[in-house]
């Protein structure tokens, strides 16, 4: 039996190419999007053995009922990704509130409450690995992305000092920044 892995956002972009990686490296993937047709296209595609559920990840209720779901169905999670994410590009007095929140909620949350999650099972394990996907844009910011570079650098001092936090239970958290 492959490892569990959790993919947050694995529907498409980022999360899907690591989906298509894990699942060549024989991991059984929970394929986790907003959209569950999408999702389960993906994990169909796949190959079998691959679960797809849906999930809004700035739900701490939503997220708490896929890991559970997840539980049952793959066993304990032995790795976890977080590349669900969205963008509202905007300056940032033409932006909206709600915009604010929505990529604050998803982008930075969202990943605090699938990593507060993930730890849980993981310390049981006595192990586990996380990555974040994060964004260039979160380290060196952008015009026009003052919001989406906020919750995106906030990822970074969360996931080191979540880092710090688990290290010692054998649990390694990672944030990769493309672009």
């Amino acid at each position: 039996m492959g490892k569990v892995c959790a993919i947050f956002g694995g529907s498409r972009g980022i999360g899907k190419a690591v989906a298509e990686l894990l699942a060549q490296r024989g991991c059984r993937l929970a394929i986790i999007a907003r959209n569950l047709e999408v999702a389960q296209t993906t994990a169909r595609n796949l190959g079998a053995g691959h679960l797809a559920l849906r999930c809004d990840v700035s739900s701490e209720h939503e997220v708490q009922n896929t890991f559970e779901e997840m539980q049952r169905n793959l066993g304990p999670i032995n790795y976890l990704v977080n590349a669900a994410g969205i963008n509202r590009d905007g300056l940032l007095l033409r932006t909206k509130t709600e915009d604010m929140i929505a990529q604050i909620h998803t982008n930075l949350l969202g990943t605090m409450l699938t990593c507060k999650a993930a730890v849980k099972s993981m310390i049981q394990q006595q192990g586990g690995a996380i990555v974040n996907i994060g964004s260039i844009v979160g380290l060196k910011g952008n015009s026009g992305q003052s919001v989406y570079s906020a919750s995106k650098a906030g990822l970074v001092g969360f996931s080191r000092s979540l880092a710090k936090e688990v290290a010692k239970k054998q649990i390694r958290v990672n944030v990769v920044a493309p672009g």
